[in-house]
């Protein structure tokens, strides 16, 4: 019996507080009435929203000779132990302006070291026919 007394009183006690965080929530629901209404204009979409910052992505040109293709190799790096790790075997590329006799002016290209070579010995007009290249866009 003295266990519900001291529960009444403890309902009793604790009314008081009841209404101060009832008049705080009635207060915070009327200030948050104001907002649902502001958000039921709103779309939901399931597509996620665009980043804040787009990121700038510049082109990298290939590395790859114009008149014979020549382009990386993928190799590997063997060490004593014989453990090896991928290591890529990047082309000699040299960028030289060659005179174009058939279009009397200079163009310039991204060659190799072996194909500058092979250029003097065979000729522009006869390589870049060989490779399928139009001079004139260069």
């Amino acid at each position: 019996m003295a266990a519900l007394a001291s529960s009444a009183s403890l309902r009793l006690a604790a009314a008081p507080l009841a209404g101060k965080t009832q008049a705080r929530l009635s207060s915070a629901q009327s200030e948050l009435a104001g907002l649902s209404q502001g958000f039921a204009n709103l779309s939901v979409s399931r597509t996620p929203a665009q980043p804040a910052v787009s990121r700038v992505v510049t082109p990298v040109a290939k590395r790859v000779c114009d008149l014979t293709g020549k382009r990386r190799n993928n190799g590997y790096s063997v060490s004593f132990s014989n453990h090896r790790t991928k290591k890529v075997q990047q082309p000699n590329l040299q960028y030289k302006r060659v005179w174009w006799e058939e279009g009397q002016r200079y163009v310039r290209l991204k060659l190799s070291t072996k194909a500058i070579k092979t250029l003097e010995w065979k000729g522009l007009d006869k390589m870049a026919k060989e490779a399928g290249i139009d001079l004139s866009k260069f």
